[in-house]
């Protein structure tokens, strides 16, 4: 239990980072660019944008830090695998904003800010922690394993003696 608080301190560190890079990003573009008054899916389109730099920022954070242990190769397949799943966050931040925006008439920046950075935020943080948990760093799903013959429990695999349905250990 104490590698299970250890990594989700990591994580909400490395989310600590992202949301600061998400919010800055979505305010700036909020309030340029993408400002509401120029266009109006610009707020949408801004959570979009700085959301998508926010997992960038979010992989390399994961990767090298909070499940440094359970990162798996090729680097390529895991990072589809976290993108999906942070996709699957962006879309419930997104959902979030435009319930806000569309269905209960909240436009102003706060509002914005608290249905996107708050409330999507909490929501979409429990849905990918708990996927990238148990999918994509799950230590079960590293190369080799999954084939037919093979035995995660097998000596050299570090699962020696542990059950196949254990829950996973976190570093």
């Amino acid at each position: 239990m104490p590698r299970l608080f250890a990594q989700l301190g990591r994580f909400g560190a490395v989310g600590l980072v992202g949301l600061v890079v998400d919010i800055a990003l979505f305010n700036l573009l909020r309030a340029t660019v993408l400002s509401p008054e120029e266009i109006a899916a610009g707020p949408i389109i801004a959570k979009i944008v700085s959301a998508s730099v926010a997992i960038a920022v979010n992989w390399m954070g994961s990767r090298y830090w909070t499940f440094r242990l359970k990162r798996r190769r090729p680097a390529l397949r895991e990072a589809v695998e976290f993108v999906l799943v942070s996709i699957g966050g962006l879309v419930i931040a997104v959902a979030c904003l435009a319930v806000s925006r569309e269905l209960l008439g909240f436009t102003s920046v706060l509002a914005d800010n608290i249905a996107s950075n708050v409330i999507g935020l909490a929501l979409g943080s429990m849905f990918r922690f708990t996927l990238y948990r148990w999918w994509v760093y799950h230590p079960r799903r590293g190369p080799g394993r999954g084939r037919r013959g093979s035995d995660p429990r097998a000596p050299g695999t570090g699962d020696e003696g542990r059950s196949a349905l254990a829950e996973p250990s976190v570093g």
